[in-house]
């Protein structure tokens, strides 16, 4: 069974940083895309990042410049390193993964395993 734990969380002042960890594990081969997503009370869940099979990345708008992407397969950990944090960055954050070598597009449909979320909180 495919399991996703997310880690890293808490409450940061605006500017600072975060990063978080998803530790994976039950995925049958390598062809795999994970991401993250994020959802904030009232809001539907968005797409943060992916990244594919072959390490290609991609950010959402919002996010792009401020927040990296990364997976290190070999300890089976994706990670989301998140700087210059705001206040509009504070929601649960969700790892996320589907089959495939290629993502789907950003959406949280496509992607059918999903960890418990860990809360990030941006506040003065």
């Amino acid at each position: 069974q495919v399991h996703l734990v997310e880690s890293g969380g808490g409450a940061v002042q605006p500017g600072g940083s975060l990063t978080l960890s998803c530790a994976f594990s039950g995925f049958a081969n390598t062809n795999v895309c994970m991401g993250w997503f994020r959802q904030a009370p009232g809001k539907e869940r968005e797409g943060v990042a992916t990244i594919n099979s072959f390490g290609v990345t991609r950010h959402a708008d919002s996010v792009e410049g401020r927040f990296t992407i990364s997976k290190a397969d070999a300890e089976k950990t994706l990670y989301l390193q998140m700087d210059d944090l705001n206040p509009d960055d504070t929601a649960m954050y969700y790892c996320a993964a589907h089959e495939g070598r290629y993502c789907s597009r950003m959406a949280d449909h496509f992607f059918v395993y999903w960890g418990q979320g860990t809360q990030v909180t941006v506040s003065s």
